[in-house]
């Protein structure tokens, strides 16, 4: 399924990546917040395609461009146990305060809320973890 959406003139390029972070309150009266906000909120986008269509905007300098884009899967640090291609997991953030963790974004992901139902799409590889958990990196879409 192909989603449409507006991004700022200088992120309008293949391959950008983006988090979509949610509406913001001085768009509430634009007439194209409707295809701003069609994204998930704290998601990890990257623009496919870029389309002609340009538009002025009061949060961008230079305008808005339409962009086609895709929900990218996120790197994420699971256990080992729940690192089964194609099932659905519940994800858990982990607890550890070790924020200088190379894996640290990983198991503490932005885009990600614990609890949240989500499938496995691919386990990449072990994860090294300094407090001993068994963990493993997985793409989580």
């Amino acid at each position: 399924m192909v989603l449409i959406t507006l991004v700022g003139e200088t992120q309008a390029r293949v391959g950008n990546r983006f988090y979509f972070m949610g509406p913001q309150t001085e768009c509430k009266e634009c007439r194209l917040k409707g295809v701003c906000f069609n994204l998930e909120p704290g998601r990890l986008y990257e623009v496919t395609s870029v389309r002609d269509t340009k538009h002025e905007c009061n949060m961008h300098e230079s305008g808005v461009r339409v962009v086609e884009v895709e929900k990218r899967p996120t790197l994420v640090c699971v256990p080992k146990k729940l690192a089964i291609e194609g099932s659905m997991i519940t994800f858990e953030e982990r607890n550890c305060a070790r924020m200088g963790c190379d894996k640290w974004f990983q198991c503490h992901p932005i885009c990600i809320e614990s609890g949240e139902k989500l499938p496995v799409y691919e386990v990449i590889e072990d994860a090294r973890c300094p407090i001993g958990d068994d963990l493993v990196v997985v793409k989580l879409g």
